[in-house]
């Protein structure tokens, strides 16, 4: 049901819910931003006088109106009727607030679309219902997988397309469930739309009586959070030491975890330990006792021990592993393919080491979801590799959710792939984990 922006009073939530941080992926030319300006309308996001821009600018190009006109500012994605970066869009719904990452479909803007999934809780997967699945929406959806996005929902858009027909919507929504179940993803929601109409977006379109599931934005109120990283064991990444005074004073950011006054803390990969003196803001001591995940804090140790950036600071018994030798699962992104034996620059969190490749294992056939053998990578390929570094490394194998299982590599200084921690030892098969 169309709403008029004008009567439209948004619905009440509670401020106190934390948002919920959504990535929307698909096809270049299957619906997204359509579908997101579709949302931010029927959740009473856009004010009336910009309702009225909308019409302006259609005009203007002699087009209908286009919802994805609220996302694509710039002149240049208008023309060329693409996505161009990484946007993000707040609404909230009765439920909560959320944030969509509005995340670029065109081959080319793998990186961005890597960038704004990465920080997400869930997925909405948009799929052209007259043109189905393509190579795009199969990498976007190995992405999900590999990123470790277990919460997805898949939009079949443009139902209008295909006359709203029961038995095709059927056939497309069987596929997508075969596609993602090779991946290790359920679909918490197969939900046909049309994002221009509004059709199953807010509520329920008579043109789909046949369709029984939730609305959209239903959908995706009865979505999880995932576990709060404040629970999560503590990794505390080591940005840079100041020296004031007579004080060492480590700066960083919490990436999960709590840190608070009094608590023994390891720095790998030293092993070195200490505790925490005193939790510092902007050179004063802080009256609080403790911090937690997601703050940038500063804080200075009851003994001097030797610590570097890139440092890992964790809890006795709670250690990331250590190691030379990584296998990583990686989207190559740059048009130059990846060689064996090559040396690149591995970041993760603040840590920065220079390796070669070891090994490419394999890369995968987006159809089939098989591995085939490879000597090189090519652009936008997800491949399997291994890497060995000069300096022992820091990081939790298969936790791609988190700051520490997620890396990148970089040649000539420029990121050329996003990767995966799924295996750190000295030796393969000898995983290192200090005391």
């Amino acid at each position: 049901m169309n709403m008029d922006p004008k009567q439209f009073v948004p619905p009440e939530h509670d401020a106190a819910k934390r948002i919920f941080p959504i990535v929307i992926v698909g096809h270049v030319d299957h619906g997204k931003s359509t579908l997101i300006g579709r949302l931010m309308y029927d959740t009473g996001t856009i004010e009336a006088g910009k309702v009225r821009e909308l019409e302006t600018a259609a005009a203007k190009r002699g087009r209908p109106v286009e919802w994805s006109f609220l996302l694509d500012a710039l002149e240049l994605e208008r023309d060329q009727g693409i996505t161009l970066d990484t946007t993000r869009i707040w609404f909230s719904t009765r439920a909560r607030p959320y944030v969509i990452i509005d995340a670029p479909g065109h081959h080319e803007l793998l990186r961005n679309m890597l960038t704004g999934a990465a920080a997400a809780e869930a997925a909405i997967l948009v799929i052209d219902a007259a043109q189905g699945m393509g190579e795009q929406t199969r990498r976007h959806a190995n992405l999900l997988s590999l990123l470790g996005i277990g919460q997805v929902l898949v939009a079949i858009n443009k139902i209008d397309l295909i006359d709203h027909d029961e038995v095709r919507f059927n056939a497309l929504a069987d596929e997508i469930r075969a596609y993602l179940g090779r991946l290790k993803l359920k679909p918490r929601a197969i939900v046909p739309v049309s994002a221009r109409a509004g059709d199953n977006i807010a509520t329920i379109s008579p043109l789909t009586a046949w369709y029984r599931g939730p609305s959209l934005l239903d959908a995706l109120d009865q979505l999880s959070p995932i576990a709060k990283l404040p629970d999560a064991d503590l990794r505390f990444s080591v940005q840079d030491i100041w020296f004031r005074d007579d004080k060492r004073i480590i700066v960083g950011r919490i990436d999960s975890g709590r840190l608070a006054l009094g608590d023994e803390l390891i720095f790998a990969p030293s092993g070195g330990k200490a505790r925490v003196a005193e939790i510092l803001n902007w050179g004063k001591v802080k009256s609080t006792s403790g911090t937690q995940a997601g703050q940038s804090i500063a804080f200075t140790l009851d003994r001097q021990i030797l610590i570097e950036r890139g440092a890992i600071a964790h809890h006795r018994g709670k250690a990331p592993h250590v190691g030379h030798h990584l296998d990583l699962q990686l989207i190559w992104l740059d048009p130059e393919p990846l060689q064996l034996g090559e040396r690149l620059t591995l970041r993760i969190g603040t840590q920065e080491l220079d390796g070669h490749v070891e090994k490419i294992h394999n890369i995968i056939d987006l159809g089939t979801l098989s591995p085939e053998p490879a000597h090189t990578v090519p652009a936008n390929a997800i491949a399997r590799i291994s890497l060995i570094t000069r300096k022992p490394i820091v990081a939790d194998p298969n936790a791609p959710l988190s700051a520490s299982g997620r890396a990148v590599l970089a040649r000539r200084h420029r990121v050329v792939a996003g990767a995966w921690v799924t295996e750190l030892s000295n030796h393969a098969g000898d995983n290192l984990t200090p005391v």
